[in-house]
């Protein structure tokens, strides 16, 4: 017997993928190793997703929670960091170029970090009372050198 209401209660819904999903432009531009490397130092996270800026198209993503959707939330994490390079244009502070959001949240911390030439952005959330912020921080510094820019 199909009952849609069961897919709301926490826990009976869309079971967690717990693997990376990627696209075949993701081994070119290491996304999914990446990934793996995010994974690996932070098993806790939440999410995790590698996002092309000009088009919002995710690359890798990883999620443990059925209720968090990267393809959904890549456009507008894509958008957000369009209109803060613009914001910065119109300004004429080209120099100062953004290097990282943190979007924080009762229960999670949300941290997208730039490459340097702000073509991807890598995306991170991880639970705010588990994790520490400036351990998460260095190691998305860390990751964004394994994005390989091609």
């Amino acid at each position: 017997m199909n009952l849609p209401f069961l897919r709301h209660l926490p826990g009976l819904g869309r079971r967690p993928l717990h693997r990376i999903v990627a696209e075949k432009a993701a081994a070119a531009t290491g996304a999914e190793a990446t990934l793996q490397h995010l994974l690996a130092e932070l098993p806790e996270l939440l999410l995790a997703a590698a996002v092309e800026v000009s088009s919002g198209r995710v690359l890798a993503s990883y999620t443990s929670q059925p209720q968090l959707w990267p393809s959904s939330a890549a456009p507008c994490w894509a958008a957000m960091v369009q209109q803060l390079q613009a914001s910065q244009a119109a300004q004429q502070q080209l120099a100062a170029q953004p290097e990282e959001i943190l979007i924080s949240l009762r229960s999670q911390l949300h941290l997208l970090r730039l490459c340097p030439d702000g073509r991807y952005l890598l995306c991170l959330a991880v639970g705010a009372h588990d994790t520490n912020l400036a351990l998460a921080r260095e190691i998305m510094r860390q990751a964004i050198d394994l994005l390989i820019v091609t």
